[in-house]
Protein backbone atom coordinates (compact mmCIF):
# COMPACT_ATOMS: atom_id res chain seq x y z
CA UNK A 1 0.00 0.00 0.00
CA UNK A 2 1.29 3.46 -0.92
CA UNK A 3 1.97 5.71 2.05
CA UNK A 4 -0.39 8.69 2.38
CA UNK A 5 0.88 12.20 1.80
CA UNK A 6 1.94 14.09 4.93
CA UNK A 7 3.21 17.58 5.73
CA UNK A 8 6.95 18.18 5.36
CA UNK A 9 7.20 19.79 8.82
CA UNK A 10 6.21 19.18 12.43
CA UNK A 11 4.49 21.70 14.70
CA UNK A 12 6.49 23.24 17.54
CA UNK A 13 4.39 26.24 18.66
CA UNK A 14 0.61 26.70 18.60
CA UNK A 15 -1.71 29.68 18.98
CA UNK A 16 -5.22 29.36 20.41
CA UNK A 17 -8.22 30.38 18.31
CA UNK A 18 -11.80 30.68 19.53
CA UNK A 19 -15.10 29.65 18.00
CA UNK A 20 -17.69 32.42 18.16
CA UNK A 21 -21.47 32.23 17.92
CA UNK A 22 -23.46 33.30 14.88
CA UNK A 23 -25.10 36.02 16.96
CA UNK A 24 -21.69 37.43 17.85
CA UNK A 25 -20.61 37.35 14.21
CA UNK A 26 -23.78 39.11 13.08
CA UNK A 27 -23.08 41.96 15.51
CA UNK A 28 -19.39 42.14 14.62
CA UNK A 29 -19.90 42.29 10.86
CA UNK A 30 -22.59 44.95 11.25
CA UNK A 31 -20.21 47.05 13.37
CA UNK A 32 -17.53 46.55 10.67
CA UNK A 33 -19.90 47.99 8.01
CA UNK A 34 -19.85 44.61 6.21
CA UNK A 35 -16.15 45.00 5.42
CA UNK A 36 -14.15 41.93 6.46
CA UNK A 37 -10.94 43.99 6.63
CA UNK A 38 -12.47 45.92 9.52
CA UNK A 39 -12.97 42.87 11.75
CA UNK A 40 -10.66 42.24 14.70
CA UNK A 41 -8.45 39.16 14.43
CA UNK A 42 -9.94 37.59 17.56
CA UNK A 43 -13.35 37.69 15.84
CA UNK A 44 -12.10 35.21 13.22
CA UNK A 45 -11.93 31.43 13.59
CA UNK A 46 -10.10 30.58 10.35
CA UNK A 47 -8.50 33.54 8.59
CA UNK A 48 -8.15 33.14 4.82
CA UNK A 49 -8.20 36.87 4.07
CA UNK A 50 -4.67 36.72 2.71
CA UNK A 51 -1.54 34.60 2.52
CA UNK A 52 0.56 37.77 2.86
CA UNK A 53 2.63 37.90 6.04
CA UNK A 54 0.39 35.31 7.69
CA UNK A 55 2.60 32.24 7.28
CA UNK A 56 4.38 30.40 10.09
CA UNK A 57 8.13 31.06 10.13
CA UNK A 58 10.56 28.18 10.62
CA UNK A 59 12.86 27.58 13.58
CA UNK A 60 15.80 28.82 11.48
CA UNK A 61 13.93 31.99 10.54
CA UNK A 62 13.18 32.65 14.20
CA UNK A 63 16.86 32.12 14.93
CA UNK A 64 17.61 34.78 12.34
CA UNK A 65 15.23 37.13 14.14
CA UNK A 66 17.43 36.87 17.24
CA UNK A 67 20.66 37.58 15.36
CA UNK A 68 19.53 40.50 13.20
CA UNK A 69 22.03 43.35 12.79
CA UNK A 70 20.15 46.61 13.40
CA UNK A 71 22.92 48.94 12.21
CA UNK A 72 21.43 51.88 10.29
CA UNK A 73 23.86 51.49 7.37
CA UNK A 74 25.78 48.50 6.10
CA UNK A 75 24.22 45.92 8.42
CA UNK A 76 25.38 42.32 7.99
CA UNK A 77 21.71 41.33 7.62
CA UNK A 78 21.52 43.47 4.48
CA UNK A 79 24.45 41.61 2.92
CA UNK A 80 22.98 38.26 3.91
CA UNK A 81 19.76 39.20 2.09
CA UNK A 82 21.65 40.65 -0.88
CA UNK A 83 23.63 37.43 -1.29
CA UNK A 84 20.47 35.31 -1.12
CA UNK A 85 18.67 37.43 -3.76
CA UNK A 86 21.63 37.40 -6.15
CA UNK A 87 22.18 33.68 -5.61
CA UNK A 88 18.57 32.73 -6.28
CA UNK A 89 17.48 35.29 -8.90
CA UNK A 90 20.73 36.35 -10.56
CA UNK A 91 19.97 40.08 -10.19
CA UNK A 92 23.12 42.00 -9.16
CA UNK A 93 21.37 45.10 -7.74
CA UNK A 94 18.65 45.24 -5.11
CA UNK A 95 16.90 47.65 -2.76
CA UNK A 96 15.01 46.51 0.35
CA UNK A 97 11.54 47.91 1.05
CA UNK A 98 9.08 47.24 3.84
CA UNK A 99 6.69 45.29 1.57
CA UNK A 100 5.67 44.69 -2.04
CA UNK A 101 3.56 47.79 -2.60
CA UNK A 102 6.43 49.90 -1.31
CA UNK A 103 8.67 48.29 -3.92
CA UNK A 104 6.12 49.24 -6.57
CA UNK A 105 5.97 52.80 -5.26
CA UNK A 106 9.74 53.23 -5.47
CA UNK A 107 10.18 51.57 -8.87
CA UNK A 108 7.14 53.20 -10.48
CA UNK A 109 8.26 56.61 -9.25
CA UNK A 110 11.35 56.14 -11.40
CA UNK A 111 9.64 54.60 -14.45
CA UNK A 112 6.01 55.76 -14.86
CA UNK A 113 4.75 59.17 -15.94
CA UNK A 114 1.30 60.55 -16.75
CA UNK A 115 -0.22 59.03 -19.88
CA UNK A 116 1.91 55.90 -19.86
CA UNK A 117 0.42 52.50 -20.73
CA UNK A 118 1.53 49.38 -18.83
CA UNK A 119 0.45 46.04 -20.33
CA UNK A 120 0.50 42.86 -18.28
CA UNK A 121 -1.43 39.84 -17.07
CA UNK A 122 -4.20 41.02 -14.73
CA UNK A 123 -2.42 43.64 -12.60
CA UNK A 124 -3.27 43.13 -8.93
CA UNK A 125 -4.87 45.82 -6.77
CA UNK A 126 -1.78 47.65 -5.51
CA UNK A 127 -0.07 47.44 -8.89
CA UNK A 128 -3.05 48.93 -10.69
CA UNK A 129 -3.48 51.47 -7.90
CA UNK A 130 0.10 52.71 -8.20
CA UNK A 131 -0.24 52.90 -11.99
CA UNK A 132 -3.52 54.83 -11.94
CA UNK A 133 -2.35 57.08 -9.10
CA UNK A 134 0.26 58.32 -11.59
CA UNK A 135 -2.45 58.94 -14.22
CA UNK A 136 -1.24 56.00 -16.30
CA UNK A 137 -3.25 53.09 -17.69
CA UNK A 138 -2.99 49.36 -16.88
CA UNK A 139 -3.97 47.12 -19.81
CA UNK A 140 -4.85 43.50 -19.12
CA UNK A 141 -3.44 41.13 -21.76
CA UNK A 142 -4.27 37.83 -20.04
CA UNK A 143 -5.36 34.94 -22.24
CA UNK A 144 -9.13 34.59 -22.69
CA UNK A 145 -9.10 31.08 -21.20
CA UNK A 146 -8.45 32.63 -17.77
CA UNK A 147 -11.94 34.10 -17.68
CA UNK A 148 -13.78 30.78 -18.06
CA UNK A 149 -13.67 29.23 -14.59
CA UNK A 150 -14.97 25.88 -15.89
CA UNK A 151 -12.08 25.47 -18.33
CA UNK A 152 -9.02 23.53 -17.11
CA UNK A 153 -6.03 25.20 -18.78
CA UNK A 154 -2.64 24.54 -17.09
CA UNK A 155 -1.36 28.11 -17.43
CA UNK A 156 -4.25 30.54 -17.16
CA UNK A 157 -1.83 33.22 -16.00
CA UNK A 158 -0.29 33.48 -19.48
CA UNK A 159 -0.14 36.65 -21.54
CA UNK A 160 -1.99 36.67 -24.86
CA UNK A 161 0.85 37.62 -27.20
CA UNK A 162 -1.55 39.07 -29.77
CA UNK A 163 -3.11 41.39 -27.20
CA UNK A 164 0.32 42.41 -25.96
CA UNK A 165 1.65 43.17 -29.43
CA UNK A 166 -1.45 45.25 -30.20
CA UNK A 167 -0.66 47.43 -27.18
CA UNK A 168 2.98 47.72 -28.18
CA UNK A 169 2.02 48.70 -31.74
CA UNK A 170 -0.58 51.28 -30.69
CA UNK A 171 1.12 52.74 -27.62
CA UNK A 172 4.75 51.75 -28.02
CA UNK A 173 6.29 55.11 -27.12
CA UNK A 174 4.08 55.30 -24.02
CA UNK A 175 4.95 51.82 -22.71
CA UNK A 176 7.74 52.08 -20.11
CA UNK A 177 7.78 48.33 -19.41
CA UNK A 178 5.80 45.08 -19.58
CA UNK A 179 4.77 43.43 -16.32
CA UNK A 180 4.16 39.75 -15.57
CA UNK A 181 2.62 38.75 -12.24
CA UNK A 182 3.79 35.35 -10.97
CA UNK A 183 1.43 33.72 -10.20
CA UNK A 184 -1.49 35.65 -11.69
CA UNK A 185 -3.45 36.44 -8.53
CA UNK A 186 -6.45 38.21 -10.06
CA UNK A 187 -7.05 35.30 -12.44
CA UNK A 188 -7.16 32.83 -9.57
CA UNK A 189 -3.58 32.17 -8.49
CA UNK A 190 -2.86 30.81 -11.96
CA UNK A 191 0.71 30.22 -13.14
CA UNK A 192 2.55 31.53 -16.19
CA UNK A 193 4.42 28.98 -18.30
CA UNK A 194 8.12 29.37 -18.99
CA UNK A 195 7.34 29.09 -22.69
CA UNK A 196 5.09 32.15 -22.35
CA UNK A 197 7.77 34.04 -20.40
CA UNK A 198 10.28 33.41 -23.17
CA UNK A 199 7.75 34.52 -25.80
CA UNK A 200 7.07 37.75 -23.89
CA UNK A 201 10.81 38.29 -23.59
CA UNK A 202 11.28 37.91 -27.36
CA UNK A 203 8.43 40.33 -28.08
CA UNK A 204 9.81 42.81 -25.57
CA UNK A 205 13.21 42.66 -27.26
CA UNK A 206 11.64 43.35 -30.66
CA UNK A 207 9.99 46.50 -29.28
CA UNK A 208 12.94 47.36 -27.01
CA UNK A 209 10.90 47.23 -23.78
CA UNK A 210 12.12 46.07 -20.37
CA UNK A 211 10.24 43.31 -18.57
CA UNK A 212 9.23 43.48 -14.91
CA UNK A 213 8.18 40.43 -12.89
CA UNK A 214 5.91 40.90 -9.89
CA UNK A 215 7.43 37.92 -8.12
CA UNK A 216 5.54 37.56 -4.85
CA UNK A 217 4.72 33.93 -5.66
CA UNK A 218 7.53 33.05 -8.08
CA UNK A 219 8.35 29.80 -6.25
CA UNK A 220 4.77 28.53 -6.48
CA UNK A 221 4.84 29.43 -10.18
CA UNK A 222 8.06 27.41 -10.55
CA UNK A 223 6.38 24.40 -8.90
CA UNK A 224 3.55 24.49 -11.44
CA UNK A 225 6.06 24.73 -14.28
CA UNK A 226 7.76 21.58 -13.00
CA UNK A 227 4.45 19.75 -12.56
CA UNK A 228 2.54 20.97 -15.63
CA UNK A 229 5.14 21.89 -18.29
CA UNK A 230 6.57 18.53 -19.46
CA UNK A 231 9.90 19.83 -20.73
CA UNK A 232 10.80 20.98 -17.19
CA UNK A 233 9.67 17.95 -15.18
CA UNK A 234 13.24 16.79 -14.58
CA UNK A 235 14.52 20.24 -13.63
CA UNK A 236 14.89 21.29 -10.01
CA UNK A 237 12.90 24.22 -8.63
CA UNK A 238 16.19 26.10 -8.31
CA UNK A 239 17.00 25.57 -12.00
CA UNK A 240 13.50 26.62 -13.07
CA UNK A 241 13.72 29.76 -10.93
CA UNK A 242 17.01 30.70 -12.57
CA UNK A 243 15.43 30.38 -16.01
CA UNK A 244 12.36 32.35 -14.92
CA UNK A 245 14.43 35.36 -13.90
CA UNK A 246 16.60 35.14 -17.02
CA UNK A 247 13.48 36.40 -18.83
CA UNK A 248 13.21 39.59 -16.73
CA UNK A 249 15.10 42.87 -16.47
CA UNK A 250 13.81 43.69 -13.00
CA UNK A 251 11.53 42.37 -10.30
CA UNK A 252 9.48 43.48 -7.34
CA UNK A 253 8.62 41.15 -4.50
CA UNK A 254 6.47 41.06 -1.45
CA UNK A 255 8.49 38.80 0.84
CA UNK A 256 5.34 38.19 2.86
CA UNK A 257 4.36 35.48 0.38
CA UNK A 258 6.95 33.05 -1.00
CA UNK A 259 9.68 34.17 1.42
CA UNK A 260 7.30 33.21 4.28
CA UNK A 261 8.14 36.31 6.34
CA UNK A 262 5.90 38.61 8.35
CA UNK A 263 7.22 41.77 6.70
CA UNK A 264 9.52 42.77 3.89
CA UNK A 265 9.92 43.38 0.18
CA UNK A 266 12.49 44.39 -2.39
CA UNK A 267 13.27 45.57 -5.92
CA UNK A 268 16.00 43.84 -7.93
CA UNK A 269 17.38 44.79 -11.32
CA UNK A 270 20.27 44.48 -13.76
CA UNK A 271 20.64 48.15 -14.76
CA UNK A 272 22.99 50.17 -12.51
CA UNK A 273 21.48 53.47 -13.68
CA UNK A 274 17.97 52.32 -12.70
CA UNK A 275 19.40 51.25 -9.34
CA UNK A 276 20.74 54.78 -8.81
CA UNK A 277 17.42 56.37 -9.75
CA UNK A 278 15.47 54.06 -7.46
CA UNK A 279 17.95 54.60 -4.63
CA UNK A 280 16.88 58.24 -4.43
CA UNK A 281 13.21 57.32 -4.11
CA UNK A 282 14.02 54.50 -1.69
CA UNK A 283 15.76 56.96 0.63
CA UNK A 284 12.81 59.37 0.35
CA UNK A 285 10.03 56.84 0.90
CA UNK A 286 11.52 53.88 2.77
CA UNK A 287 14.88 54.50 4.44
CA UNK A 288 18.55 54.15 3.68
CA UNK A 289 19.41 51.79 0.83
CA UNK A 290 20.77 49.08 3.14
CA UNK A 291 17.59 48.74 5.17
CA UNK A 292 14.76 50.39 3.20
CA UNK A 293 12.06 50.11 5.84
CA UNK A 294 13.13 46.66 7.08
CA UNK A 295 14.77 45.78 10.35
CA UNK A 296 17.87 43.60 10.34
CA UNK A 297 15.87 40.80 11.94
CA UNK A 298 13.34 40.95 9.11
CA UNK A 299 16.10 40.80 6.50
CA UNK A 300 17.52 37.70 8.17
CA UNK A 301 14.10 36.04 8.17
CA UNK A 302 13.56 36.88 4.49
CA UNK A 303 17.02 35.64 3.44
CA UNK A 304 16.31 32.25 5.03
CA UNK A 305 12.70 32.21 3.83
CA UNK A 306 13.74 32.67 0.20
CA UNK A 307 15.69 29.41 0.39
CA UNK A 308 12.92 27.57 2.24
CA UNK A 309 10.39 28.85 -0.30
CA UNK A 310 12.15 27.13 -3.22
CA UNK A 311 12.34 23.74 -1.49
CA UNK A 312 10.28 21.21 -3.46
CA UNK A 313 9.00 19.31 -0.40
CA UNK A 314 7.78 22.53 1.19
CA UNK A 315 6.10 23.67 -2.06
CA UNK A 316 4.42 20.30 -2.55
CA UNK A 317 3.05 20.37 1.00
CA UNK A 318 1.82 23.95 0.64
CA UNK A 319 0.14 23.55 -2.75
CA UNK A 320 -1.38 20.16 -1.97
CA UNK A 321 -3.21 21.68 1.00
CA UNK A 322 -4.76 24.30 -1.27
CA UNK A 323 -5.60 21.48 -3.69
CA UNK A 324 -7.20 19.50 -0.86
CA UNK A 325 -9.55 22.38 -0.05
CA UNK A 326 -10.37 22.88 -3.72
CA UNK A 327 -11.20 19.21 -4.24
CA UNK A 328 -13.48 19.17 -1.18
CA UNK A 329 -15.37 22.12 -2.65
CA UNK A 330 -15.59 20.50 -6.07
CA UNK A 331 -17.07 17.42 -4.39
CA UNK A 332 -19.81 19.75 -3.12
CA UNK A 333 -20.33 21.12 -6.69
CA UNK A 334 -19.24 24.59 -5.62
CA UNK A 335 -18.18 26.67 -8.66
CA UNK A 336 -14.55 27.73 -8.55
CA UNK A 337 -11.67 28.67 -10.80
CA UNK A 338 -10.13 25.57 -12.34
CA UNK A 339 -7.53 24.24 -12.32
CA UNK A 340 -6.85 24.90 -8.64
CA UNK A 341 -4.21 27.62 -8.20
CA UNK A 342 -1.21 27.88 -5.95
CA UNK A 343 -2.07 30.02 -2.95
CA UNK A 344 -5.85 30.21 -2.81
CA UNK A 345 -9.21 28.92 -3.93
CA UNK A 346 -11.25 31.39 -5.97
CA UNK A 347 -15.02 30.89 -5.84
CA UNK A 348 -16.97 32.06 -8.90
CA UNK A 349 -19.58 34.31 -7.25
CA UNK A 350 -21.50 34.88 -10.49
CA UNK A 351 -22.20 31.17 -10.74
CA UNK A 352 -22.71 30.81 -6.98
CA UNK A 353 -25.25 33.67 -6.80
CA UNK A 354 -26.57 34.08 -10.37
CA UNK A 355 -29.67 35.87 -9.03
CA UNK A 356 -27.78 38.65 -7.22
CA UNK A 357 -27.13 41.65 -9.52
CA UNK A 358 -23.52 42.57 -10.18
CA UNK A 359 -24.29 46.04 -8.76
CA UNK A 360 -24.87 44.35 -5.37
CA UNK A 361 -21.40 42.77 -5.20
CA UNK A 362 -22.07 38.99 -5.25
CA UNK A 363 -18.51 38.05 -4.22
CA UNK A 364 -18.53 40.36 -1.20
CA UNK A 365 -21.99 39.03 -0.31
CA UNK A 366 -20.62 35.48 -0.44
CA UNK A 367 -17.66 36.40 1.76
CA UNK A 368 -20.00 37.88 4.36
CA UNK A 369 -22.23 34.80 4.29
CA UNK A 370 -19.26 32.45 4.79
CA UNK A 371 -18.12 34.49 7.77
CA UNK A 372 -21.59 34.40 9.31
CA UNK A 373 -21.84 30.65 8.71
CA UNK A 374 -18.44 29.46 9.95
CA UNK A 375 -16.33 32.36 11.23
CA UNK A 376 -14.12 32.02 8.14
CA UNK A 377 -12.75 35.24 6.63
CA UNK A 378 -12.14 35.35 2.88
CA UNK A 379 -11.85 38.36 0.60
CA UNK A 380 -13.59 39.73 -2.50
CA UNK A 381 -11.56 39.77 -5.72
CA UNK A 382 -14.12 41.44 -7.94
CA UNK A 383 -15.99 44.69 -8.43
CA UNK A 384 -15.02 46.31 -5.13
CA UNK A 385 -11.37 45.56 -5.80
CA UNK A 386 -11.67 46.71 -9.42
CA UNK A 387 -12.50 50.25 -8.21
CA UNK A 388 -14.19 52.89 -10.33
CA UNK A 389 -12.99 54.07 -13.72
CA UNK A 390 -10.67 57.01 -12.95
CA UNK A 391 -12.28 59.11 -15.72
CA UNK A 392 -16.00 58.26 -15.66
CA UNK A 393 -16.12 57.28 -11.95
CA UNK A 394 -18.45 54.44 -12.88
CA UNK A 395 -18.01 51.04 -11.28
CA UNK A 396 -15.80 48.69 -13.26
CA UNK A 397 -17.36 45.23 -13.50
CA UNK A 398 -14.62 42.65 -14.16
CA UNK A 399 -15.32 39.48 -16.09
CA UNK A 400 -14.53 37.45 -12.98
CA UNK A 401 -16.22 38.29 -9.68
CA UNK A 402 -14.64 35.96 -7.15
CA UNK A 403 -14.25 35.31 -3.46
CA UNK A 404 -10.70 34.31 -2.61
CA UNK A 405 -9.81 31.89 0.17
CA UNK A 406 -6.06 32.45 0.60
CA UNK A 407 -4.37 29.74 2.65
CA UNK A 408 -1.50 30.90 4.91
CA UNK A 409 1.70 28.84 4.70
CA UNK A 410 2.32 26.18 7.38
CA UNK A 411 -0.50 27.54 9.60
CA UNK A 412 -3.66 25.40 9.34
CA UNK A 413 -4.31 21.66 9.15
CA UNK A 414 -6.58 19.89 6.70
CA UNK A 415 -9.15 19.69 9.51
CA UNK A 416 -9.41 23.46 9.25
CA UNK A 417 -9.86 23.11 5.49
CA UNK A 418 -12.75 20.71 6.16
CA UNK A 419 -14.45 23.37 8.31
CA UNK A 420 -14.08 25.88 5.47
CA UNK A 421 -15.46 23.42 2.90
CA UNK A 422 -18.49 22.41 4.94
CA UNK A 423 -19.22 26.01 5.92
CA UNK A 424 -19.24 27.02 2.25
CA UNK A 425 -21.38 23.99 1.35
CA UNK A 426 -23.96 25.10 3.93
CA UNK A 427 -24.11 28.54 2.32
CA UNK A 428 -24.35 26.93 -1.13
CA UNK A 429 -27.24 24.73 -0.02
CA UNK A 430 -29.29 27.78 1.04
CA UNK A 431 -28.04 30.16 -1.66
CA UNK A 432 -31.50 30.78 -3.09
CA UNK A 433 -32.66 32.05 0.31
CA UNK A 434 -30.12 34.89 0.05
CA UNK A 435 -32.16 37.29 -2.08
CA UNK A 436 -29.95 40.39 -2.29
CA UNK A 437 -26.44 41.69 -1.82
CA UNK A 438 -24.85 44.89 -0.56
CA UNK A 439 -24.55 48.56 -1.44
CA UNK A 440 -21.82 51.09 -0.74
CA UNK A 441 -22.36 53.82 1.83
CA UNK A 442 -18.81 55.24 1.82
CA UNK A 443 -15.66 54.59 -0.20
CA UNK A 444 -12.16 55.90 -0.84
CA UNK A 445 -11.30 57.25 -4.32
CA UNK A 446 -8.67 54.54 -4.92
CA UNK A 447 -8.14 50.99 -3.58
CA UNK A 448 -11.51 51.35 -1.90
CA UNK A 449 -11.95 47.71 -0.93
CA UNK A 450 -9.67 48.06 2.10
CA UNK A 451 -11.86 50.65 3.85
CA UNK A 452 -15.21 50.58 2.02
CA UNK A 453 -18.36 50.75 4.16
CA UNK A 454 -21.43 48.76 3.08
CA UNK A 455 -24.94 47.88 4.12
CA UNK A 456 -27.45 45.23 3.03
CA UNK A 457 -29.15 46.14 -0.23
Amino acid sequence: MELPFAESYKIKVVESIRRSTREERENWIREAQYNLFQLKSDQIFIDLLTDSGTGAMSDIQWGGIMTGDESYAGASSYYKLKDAITDITGFPYFLPTHQGRAAENVLFSALIKEGDVIPGNSHFDTTKGHIEFRSAVAVDCTIDEAFDTTLSHPFKGNVDLGKLEDVLKKSGDKVPFIILTLTNNSAGGQPVSLENMHQVRKLADIYNKPVLFDSARFAENAYFIKIREPVYQDQSIREIVEEIFSCADMMTMSCKKDAIASMGGFIAMRDPELFRQCSMFNIMFEGYITYGGMSGRDMNAVAQGLYEGIDFDYLETRIKQVEYLGNRLLDFNIPLQQPIGGHAIFIDAKRFFPHIPKEEFPAQTLAIQLYLEAGVRGVEIGTLLADRDPVTRENRFPVLDMMRLAVPRRVYTNNHMDVVAVGLKNVFDRREEIKSGLRITREAPIMRHFTVELEPA
